[in-house]
């Protein structure tokens, strides 16, 4: 089962609006993913920083974690809090000293993104539930991917829960299966990846991540998915810029999307769009198999 969503926005007009249409979404496809649910919203840059989104272990002070963070950076380290989850903007060129504190200072939390505009959030319950505990109804930005989860092959845990990041501005939502994800995890493991989770999506984006740092364009990356992961999926990806989708040779799972003006959408199912705005002229369309579907902001 599982549902997945994608709004890009096209007119900046409309950012503000990108969090509640995003919401609306995913509880509308909540009987396809009751257990969990999550999303990344594109927001604003901060100047020369980088956003990390931690999931906290329960009862952690994010505050108290900021100034400690900061005391070991010797900087400033902003912090907004979302129930469970904390975005903290560190200087970019202090990434790997931010982690290494963290990993000292906080065992227990988790990076679950980092990026220049993405935050990741995702937990356990009802979509409309984990929606509401995040505030994602008043979140803004250019664009957003969402998943409701129904966990048949696993635990119900937050951190089996999509989206997954394994890179800057960089997550995947799937709807399916991968056959031989073991397989290339141990790969891209040899490669020095490393998987916070067994979850066969994570793979799929550490397999992107990989590409992509090999040089290899989103599109190209995507398309050496097909004859490198086994199984039936759709993929939708975000990216610092814009998002992507991309379905399997023999595309089982439903999609579909719609294209207007001021947007372009994605859904498991079409009652997920039904109300966004304009809906009724907007272009509507399957997504072929095997074709890259991308579109991107050029600011």
């Amino acid at each position: 089962m599982c549902g997945i969503t994608g709004l890009f926005l096209k007119n900046p007009e409309r950012r503000g609006e990108l969090g509640r249409l995003t919401a609306g979404m995913l509880t509308t496809l909540s009987d396809r993913g009751p257990d969990s649910a999550g999303f990344a919203v594109y927001g604003e840059a901060a100047p020369d920083a980088l956003k990390l989104t931690l999931r906290l272990p329960r009862g952690a002070d994010a505050n108290a974690l900021a100034a400690a963070l900061g005391r070991r950076l010797g900087a400033d380290i902003p912090v907004t809090v979302h129930d469970d989850h904390a975005v903290l903007a560190i200087p970019v060129a202090q990434e790997a000293a931010a982690r290494a504190a963290l990993s000292a200072i906080a065992p227990e939390a988790r990076i679950v993104g980092a990026g220049r505009r993405m935050e990741l959030y995702k937990g356990v319950g009802l979509p409309a539930e984990v929606a509401a505990r995040f505030g994602l109804p008043s979140m803004a930005g250019s664009h957003a991917i969402g998943h409701t989860r129904m966990a048949t092959e696993s635990a119900v845990t937050t951190a089996g829960a999509h989206p997954f990041s394994t890179g800057a501005d960089q997550c995947l939502v799937h709807n399916g299966s991968l056959s031989n994800h073991n397989a290339v995890r141990r790969m891209l493991a040899r490669e020095g990846m490393r998987f916070e989770t067994e979850n066969d999506t994570e793979v799929a984006a550490g397999y992107l991540s990989w590409r992509l740092a090999q040089g290899a364009r989103l599109d190209e990356a995507l398309r050496a998915t097909l004859s490198d992961l086994d199984g039936f999926y759709t993929f939708v990806v975000g990216t610092e810029s814009g998002f992507a989708v991309l379905r399997d040779p023999v595309a089982c799972k439903p999609a579909v999307m719609a294209e207007t003006d001021d947007y372009v959408a994605f859904g498991t199912e079409y009652r997920a769009l039904v109300d966004l705005p304009d809906i009724e002229r907007a272009h509507l369309f399957e997504p072929e198999p095997q074709r890259v579907y991308f579109w991107e902001h050029r600011e």
